[in-house]
């Protein structure tokens, strides 16, 4: 089954989450994630963190749970601050997406609190583009979405390239506990 069918079954289900980690479309991305180190996968993560808070800043400017989630996250990520303290801050952000009602701006606070935890276990990596791809679905719609899912998911795995390659270019600092 293609992923748009797999999608399709999803919404007429009535899922919220329209991708998963067992969906086959995302099993190369999945594959990918798995076999990069943890700098380099906070690295792609608070990138693509920063371009949805933008987009979501725009649409909320009064609301500042997703980039105090993603700056503690940074503070937490280089030693500056302690595990609690961002996970609240990670908490404010999934909770200001119980507060909206808008499936794509849903979808997208998600996706921030998913790439914000990147930095506590590998295994929210693939949270950031099941959230963000379902946030386009919802944007667009089942029919219109298929070009910009696509091209969305080629930047995954670009950017994870990317930083494969140049991760040891970034000169910010990391806690002790994402030195290898």
């Amino acid at each position: 089954m293609d992923w748009i069918e797999e999608v399709k079954k999803k919404l007429k289900r009535k899922n919220k989450i329209l991708f998963s980690k067992e969906s086959e479309y995302l099993q190369d991305l999945i594959w990918l994630i798995n076999h990069q180190n943890r700098q380099i996968l906070v690295l792609w993560a608070l990138d693509f963190a920063e371009e949805i808070v933008k987009k979501l800043e725009i649409k909320y400017p009064n609301e500042n749970s997703p980039r105090n989630a993603l700056e503690a996250t940074r503070l937490w990520a280089s030693g500056k601050i302690k595990m609690p303290i961002a996970k609240r801050e990670i908490l404010n952000c999934h909770a200001f997406a119980k507060e909206i009602s808008n499936q794509e701006d849903i979808a997208l606070c998600h996706a921030v609190g998913q790439a914000c935890s990147v930095v506590h276990t590998s295994g929210h990596a693939i949270g950031l583009p099941i959230y963000e791809l379902t946030s386009i679905v919802y944007k667009l719609g089942v029919e219109n979405c298929v070009d910009s899912v696509e091209k969305r998911k080629q930047e995954y795995i670009e950017r994870l390239i990317y930083w494969n390659d140049n991760y040891q270019d970034y000169t910010g600092e990391w806690a002790n506990f994402l030195i290898k």
